[in-house]
């Protein structure tokens, strides 16, 4: 039973984590700008997001979900507002010709800045509330030890998806020049920022 619930979470946690969205976008910059480190953490952020919001659904705390919900809109208004401001200086920033070495405060600073992301759409506990009812895990509610295998699951998922990306997306690094990057970045900081708009327009409807 324990191990049906570690390979579901792992499947659940590596298909939300899987769509290319600001986080993705993020993580392929940081890796390419920054080095694989910095795109892995960055994504491990991310990650722990997601155990977050799996912790949630999986433990059936009604109560936290409503409150996310009920305060979406300036958790949405804050997150739009912060991935505007990662887009810019995602467009200003010029390129180093080699991946730049990776500090324990740049690490840390990529870390949270992907987690506090993550952590402000809170309609992603709904996709778990979904996924999870979906698949009949909605019964962990009261197995605790289910839960919390079901949520590790999550995050190992989830994180198994970002060390691929950033994998992957290192391996190009040396193949691009100063110019290519420059252009990486004016695309990833639109893009980051059209997300930031996307969100900030969505406070309307």
């Amino acid at each position: 039973m324990n191990s049906s619930f570690f390979l579901k979470g792992l499947v659940i946690g590596f298909s939300i984590a899987a769509p290319v969205g600001p986080i993705g976008v993020l993580c392929i910059r940081r890796t390419l700008a920054q080095g694989r480190a910095s795109g892995i953490i960055s994504g491990l952020g991310a990650a722990t997001a997601d155990a977050i919001y799996g912790c949630i659904a999986g433990l059936g705390l009604t109560f936290i979900s409503s409150l996310l919900i009920s305060q979406q809109l300036w958790l949405r208004l804050i997150g739009g507002i912060f991935l505007c401001y990662l887009g810019v200086k995602t467009f200003i920033t010029l390129p180093a010709e080699h991946a730049a070495k990776a500090k324990g405060s740049s690490l840390i600073s990529s870390y949270a800045s992907t987690c506090f992301l993550t952590l402000t759409n809170p309609m992603t506990v709904l996709s778990f509330v979904a996924v999870f009812a979906g698949l009949g895990l909605a019964n962990t509610a009261g197995n605790y030890a289910s839960a919390m295998i079901l949520v590790l699951g999550v995050f190992i998922g989830s994180a198994l998806w970002w060390l691929m990306l950033s994998g992957g997306i290192s391996l190009f690094r040396a193949k691009l020049t100063p110019q290519r990057l420059q252009w990486i970045n004016r695309i990833s900081g639109i893009m980051i920022m059209m997300f930031g708009f996307i969100a900030l327009l969505g406070l309307r409807s």
